[in-house]
């Protein structure tokens, strides 16, 4: 399922989390987890483990958004540009926030 882009005044819209992935390496990030553009999906050629990994991810790979990033309030295990987050975005978020693009 493809999402339009959620646009903000003057053009600026969310970021895919492959752009936020990306730009990343190159902004001061941790302090908040980030809302993209994107559903939290597969990605290409993933398979859905056996037993409980799999039954966990399975269900939750239903459109919900993908949040990237962490807060201050991540576990150091958890904070790294590559970690996924997912929630409903009508749902707040330990820290949350957005970084637009334009």
């Amino acid at each position: 399922m493809k999402h339009k882009p959620l646009l903000f005044g003057r053009g600026h819209r969310l970021p895919t989390e492959f752009e936020w992935e990306i730009a990343s390496k190159h902004f001061n990030w941790g302090t908040r987890w980030e809302w993209t553009n994107s559903a939290y999906l597969p990605y290409p050629k993933f398979k859905i483990s056996k037993g409980a990994v799999g039954e966990y991810n399975g269900k939750f790979m239903i459109s919900l958004m993908v949040l990237r990033g962490a807060s201050t309030a991540t576990a150091p295990n958890h904070s790294r540009q590559t970690y996924r987050n997912f929630f409903s975005p009508d749902m707040q978020w330990q820290l949350s926030g957005i970084r637009l693009v334009k």
